[in-house]
């Protein structure tokens, strides 16, 4: 069984969060959260996705 990388996986439960934000502020109807969210979900993929492929 390999060892959990708690970085990558802190990393990945932010953008979840990110998004789950973005439906609460669909929710409450605030574009500026609902484009808040988005960017800061979409940044945090990214940067994660470069690091996956630096380790690479």
């Amino acid at each position: 069984m390999k060892a959990i990388n708690f970085p990558m996986l802190l990393l990945a439960i932010l953008v979840i969060l990110m998004f789950v934000g973005c439906g609460v502020a669909i929710a409450l109807r605030n574009v500026w959260l609902i484009v808040l969210f988005i960017l800061l979900g979409f940044a945090l993929m990214g940067f994660g996705i470069s690091l996956k492929k630096k380790k690479k």
